[in-house]
């Protein structure tokens, strides 16, 4: 008889912890090899954790509505047992004597996971044995550490924060630090960090009132819209944002996918809507201008080789998502349709995996499937544009041509994109929209499916 653990899962390349939602199985519970034991959450995407292993759950090391790092032991399975053994005792809500200590990123799977100590009793925070031993290193006591405002997650000191009160400490600005940290003045200064910005918990807070005159419904924001909006707010902070607008006549697009639609169905079984033909578009004018498939960490620009096209997708709650197409570049009409529908009816069917929303590196929203005309987008960090499509509308359009100008309907879109001034600037933004609309008008009719 073994006991095995179960881990909190990797769910992205750049998620580094979860929320417990709900436990499917209590300790004496049997489970099988792959069974659900519990559901988390991401700030993107909600998850089933599945056994390891078949037995008896042993043990429940979190509660609902806990925030576990990734690779934090969650739960214990005792295989090899004959029957269900006694229930264990499932743990109370932790309080601040008796916390379990949950490590941060920084701290390896088999670290200690002690609670730090002031004073002989358990403090509310914890710190990862990096933190610890720069501590040690640097002569800073544990009181002193108490007392560095964290910019980690639930507050907790990172090594970036010991590290700035170290210095701070050593050029005697201590209360300058402490006061900047505290007033929110830090930004992310790293690709990495903006990438987790949304995870941080030291973030400005939305503005509340404390009272409301009239006829009201006050509605709390659930965990997602939460996360959109610190994002959103994170997003104006970080990048200097500049929105520039184009039109394209798309007809000659419109009606050959009018003509071929059926029969791209009938043979693919897959129908075929425009988000492809656009995402194509966006491919071969980032392959152009590589600098709007970018990151900025510092002052340096991080040109991305992989163009990853993140489709902003909206889901029943009202709540937004942005499933990513990973090397799209790679991919023909047929396979760029696939993925466009597969992550648009995961995005809707709560099926997307935390990987599906990772490692995008440009972002096309489309406005238009709500009516709108156009729209100023906010831009996904950490990227430097995001494209929005308007709805396409008929209308009286002036014809140049050799032979004179005439007016006739045609099928008319805008296009909006919003870009960090940071690096892009209004020439490049321009031109990289204009090169866009162009692919768009350019759409040979004749094309074969």
């Amino acid at each position: 008889m073994a006991v095995v653990d179960l881990v909190m899962p990797k769910l992205g390349e750049s998620i580094m912890e979860a929320t417990v939602l709900k436990w499917h199985k209590q300790p004496g519970d049997t489970v099988k090899m792959d069974e659900t034991v519990l559901e988390i959450a991401t700030d993107k995407v909600d998850s089933e954790v599945p056994s390891t292993a078949e037995g008896v759950i042993e043990e429940i090391l979190f509660n609902v509505n806990d925030v576990v790092p990734i690779g934090t032991v969650i739960a214990r399975i005792r295989t090899g047992a004959a029957e269900p053994a006694a229930p264990a005792q499932k743990p109370q809500q932790p309080t601040v004597s008796s916390q379990p200590a949950i490590p941060v990123v920084e701290q390896p799977v088999t670290a200690s996971r002690q609670p730090a100590t002031v004073n002989g009793t358990s403090a509310n925070r914890f710190y990862s044995p990096l933190v610890l031993t720069i501590a040690a290193g640097e002569g800073v006591s544990m009181s002193e550490l108490e007392n560095i405002p964290g910019t980690g997650n639930e507050g907790r000191v990172t090594k970036k924060d010991i590290l700035q009160y170290v210095e701070a400490k050593r050029t005697g600005k201590v209360g300058t630090y402490t006061e900047k940290v505290t007033s929110y003045e830090q930004k992310p200064t790293s690709a990495q960090q903006q990438a987790q910005v949304v995870n941080v918990q030291e973030q400005k807070p939305l503005a509340a009132v404390s009272s409301y005159s009239g006829n009201v419904e006050i509605i709390e924001m659930d965990r997602m819209r939460k996360a959109i909006a610190n994002h959103m707010v994170n997003s104006k902070d970080i990048s200097a944002h500049v929105t520039s607008f184009t039109e394209a006549d798309v007809t000659n697009m419109v009606l050959w996918r009018e003509r071929v639609k059926k029969e791209f169905e009938k043979r693919e079984g897959e129908k075929l809507t425009f988000t492809p033909l656009f995402i194509e578009a966006v491919i071969k004018c980032i392959k152009k201008y590589p600098w709007l498939n970018s990151s900025v960490d510092g002052d340096k620009i991080i040109i991305k080789k992989d163009i990853n096209i993140g489709m902003a997708a909206a889901l029943p709650s009202g709540n937004l998502i942005v499933p990513v197409i990973k090397n799209a570049d790679q991919l023909n009409l047929v396979g760029l349709t696939k993925q466009v529908n597969t992550l648009a009816n995961n995005a809707r069917n709560a099926k997307l995996k935390p990987d599906d929303t990772q490692g995008g590196t440009f972002t096309l929203t489309n406005v238009g499937t709500f009516g709108s005309l156009m729209g100023t987008p906010i831009i996904n960090q950490p990227q430097v544009a995001i494209l929005a499509v308007g709805a396409i509308k008929k209308r009286p359009v002036v014809i140049e041509t050799d032979q004179g100008d005439s007016i006739a309907i045609r099928h008319m879109m805008y296009l909006s994109m919003s870009y960090d001034h940071r690096i892009i600037d209004g020439a490049l933004g321009a031109t990289f929209l204009n090169a866009v609309a162009k692919e768009l008008e350019h759409f040979n009719p004749d094309r074969e499916i």
